[in-house]
């Protein structure tokens, strides 16, 4: 008979509480340590636990940034995602994917910091890049609804066009100068434009 495996719900909960911790620490330290001195050591020892615990969690420095990556957009509530594409009106569910975006990029520094990654991590570059990608997939769908009948070249264009306005580095360089209310007033307005000029047809 082969013996039945046991999970401890105990320990379980325990590795799940240890994980969370070393994730909460990861973000602590983006947003108020250098990102070159991010490493599965530093947040470790910021975290209290050992540098072994951290790669039986995360596996890799990649590994952890993603995990934080998902941590800050659970508790930046980009599960509204989900709220904007249901919208019945495609050009309203538009409006509160930008929504979405801009109270995600001004909600946390940790957020940036991870954008910044990219330039020194090459596979989570990769990463968030398909992450970004999903989001250009939804903007596309929504602008399918709101114009089916448009030029596909029209429709091509307003979805890169909405994409960049509504990227993190956009948001970044606007919002020098600009309270972030007001940066994501600019950038709605800017897709609002972008999206009133395909409604309106060529």
């Amino acid at each position: 008979m082969v013996p039945r495996s046991y999970v401890s719900p105990v320990r379980t909960a325990a590795a799940e509480a240890k994980r969370r911790q070393v994730i909460e620490a990861a973000a602590e330290f983006l947003r108020t340590e250098p990102l070159s001195a991010f490493s599965v050591d530093t947040v470790a020892k910021a975290a209290g636990v050992t540098r072994l615990t951290v790669y039986n969690q995360f596996g890799s420095r990649r590994g952890l940034l993603e995990a934080t990556f998902d941590h800050l957009a659970e508790h930046g509530r980009l599960d509204r995602i989900g709220e904007a594409m249901m919208d019945p009106q495609p050009r309203q569910g538009l409006e509160r994917l930008v929504e979405v975006f801009c109270d995600f990029w001004s909600g946390d520094l940790a957020v940036g910091r991870l954008h910044d990654a990219m330039a020194t991590d090459a596979e989570f570059a990769q990463a968030l890049t398909a992450r970004n990608e999903r989001r250009r997939g939804q903007i596309a769908t929504l602008v399918e609804r709101l114009s089916p009948k448009a030029a596909a070249q029209q429709r091509r264009d307003t979805v890169d066009l909405v994409f960049t306005l509504m990227s993190y580095p956009v948001f970044r360089l606007l919002s020098e100068g600009r309270s972030p209310a007001d940066t994501c007033a600019l950038i709605k307005m800017a897709c609002a434009d972008a999206i009133t000029r395909i409604s309106a047809g060529p």
